[in-house]
């Protein structure tokens, strides 16, 4: 390699005495009256000499050593206060560490036998569950404009078609009304809780919350809220989500009503966890009163009507009015969060099966379609944007496609176990919100040509059991 070629000449008199290795040539500037060099090449000059030094928050970049402390204050990466309704793994789940499996070999590594035995047992635990769910394809009012809308290219429409049936699924089950605080889990850009605001243009006393992790781009809540609905974005992971301690629900107290488009794998246990043990639980905690104390001449008289007016003040008293979650990628869900633990035990598989089944769920939905090639519309581009629904426009080769696999499953036979995996996953969530005194049900909300991940899990409070009446016998 050549040497560079060496500095020619003298900087210029009353000129900057930098030179310029890019033009080859000293730099024209004028500096300030006694400098050598112009304002910026003399604080070049300088930093030439200062040392840089990796970020003690974050090595990925570096600071200069004298303005560290100054960068620590304003570091991205400091740990920022959290907020008041953050706490620590209150939705987690799993406490004791000797249940959670070891390492597993992959599913590609199974032995033939070892395979049989796992779809043997899949099978068996399957045995009495209803395989075949009702189709509960609806649409709604507020979406035929947009559906109607040839601007809208197919993902668009696809996802549109998708909110539409969701909040029809809502609405059959009476959840769109006033007084209602809408919890949107995962909501990204947020068009689940958008079209919903839309529905409910003519009611009051209507307020959202928004439950994202990350920080999200091209947001909708900020630009089509209306005066009378409230949009609230919680930045936080379900797991560590105390909706009791969200101010908005402290002072008003509205019944929640949780929703989610696509709440992949483990957030879904996160949010029923969120909803139905958390949230609920402090609400009840708050709604019982110590009894009045009474003289003993009236303690028996009253005693039948106070049992009568504390259980019309619980069945009033519904802090989670209902639940629909169009749920996703069962391949994501993990031990340590899972609801349906009970479930898995009485059917008499434990957390390695679990780890097993929820790898093989992928079989339903992955690896078998080819990659789409079609360069999407900017309609498309747009929709596509920070959702949930991504991993559905590429091909995925999951470990269950490999070729270790021909010869003994058929991919029609791996569609097949995949589905029935699914299946027992949902159902012990619906066990799990069943046992709480909830009436859960699994639909199909829309047709698979429009997505895969097609199915629906909705929940709403079981009406109190009346007791029969009693007649004294004579």
């Amino acid at each position: 390699m050549a040497a560079p070629e060496p500095k020619r000449g003298a900087p210029v008199p009353g000129r900057c005495a930098y030179f310029v290795e890019r033009k080859k040539r000293f730099c024209k500037m004028i500096p300030a009256p006694g400098r050598r060099f112009c304002g910026e090449h003399g604080q070049q000059e300088q930093e030439n000499d200062r040392k840089r030094i990796p970020c003690p928050l974050d090595p990925k970049h570096t600071v200069y050593e004298d303005q560290l402390q100054k960068h620590l204050k304003k570091c991205n990466s400091r740990e920022k206060p959290k907020p008041v309704y953050f706490v620590q793994d209150i939705n987690a789940g799993l406490k004791d560490v000797a249940e959670i499996p070891e390492k597993t070999v992959p599913i590609s590594s199974l032995s033939k036998e070892e395979l049989e035995n796992l779809i043997i047992k899949l099978k068996k635990a399957s045995n009495g569950l209803e395989l075949h769910l009702k189709e509960q394809i609806l649409s709604h009012q507020a979406l035929q404009e947009a559906l109607n809308d040839p601007k809208n290219g197919e993902s668009a429409f696809k996802h549109l078609k998708q909110q539409a049936s969701i909040l029809g699924n809502m609405e059959k089950l009476h959840l769109l009304g006033p007084g209602r605080c809408f919890v949107e889990f995962g909501a990204g850009r947020g068009k689940l809780s958008h079209w919903v605001d839309v529905a409910l243009q003519n009611v009051e006393n209507v307020q959202f919350l928004l439950v994202e992790r990350a920080t999200t781009r091209f947001k909708v809540d900020g630009k089509h809220k209306r005066r009378d609905s409230v949009f609230e974005r919680l930045q936080v992971d379900i797991q560590h989500l105390c909706l009791k301690k969200v101010p908005i629900l402290e002072t008003n107290k509205l019944p929640v009503v949780g929703m989610g488009k696509h709440l992949c794998g483990a957030a879904t246990d996160l949010a029923l966890r969120c909803l139905v043990e958390s949230y609920t639980a402090c609400c009840d905690g708050e709604n019982e009163e110590p009894a009045p104390k009474r003289s003993r001449t009236d303690k028996t008289e009253v005693a039948s009507n106070n049992s009568a007016d504390n259980e019309s003040n619980k069945e009033d008293c519904k802090p989670v009015a209902g639940i629909v979650i169009a749920l996703c990628c069962h391949h994501k869900c993990d031990w340590t969060h899972y609801v349906g633990r009970e479930f898995f035990k009485s059917v008499g598989l434990g957390p390695v099966e679990f780890h097993y089944f929820q790898r093989m769920s992928s079989w339903a939905t992955c690896g078998m379609r080819e990659a789409t090639t079609k360069a999407p519309t900017s309609e498309e581009s747009e929709d596509q944007t920070n959702d949930t629904e991504g991993h559905e426009q590429t091909f995925i080769k999951t470990e269950g496609g490999s070729d270790t696999l021909q010869g003994i499953l058929t991919v029609e036979e791996r569609k097949e176990i995949g589905c029935l995996c699914k299946l027992l996953i949902d159902y012990g969530r619906i066990e799990y919100l069943q046992q709480r005194g909830y009436k859960a049900a699994l639909q199909y909300y829309t047709e698979s040509a429009v997505s895969l991940e097609n199915v629906l899990l909705t929940a709403v409070p079981s009406p109190p059991l009346i007791p029969a009446p009693t007649h004294d016998r004579k």
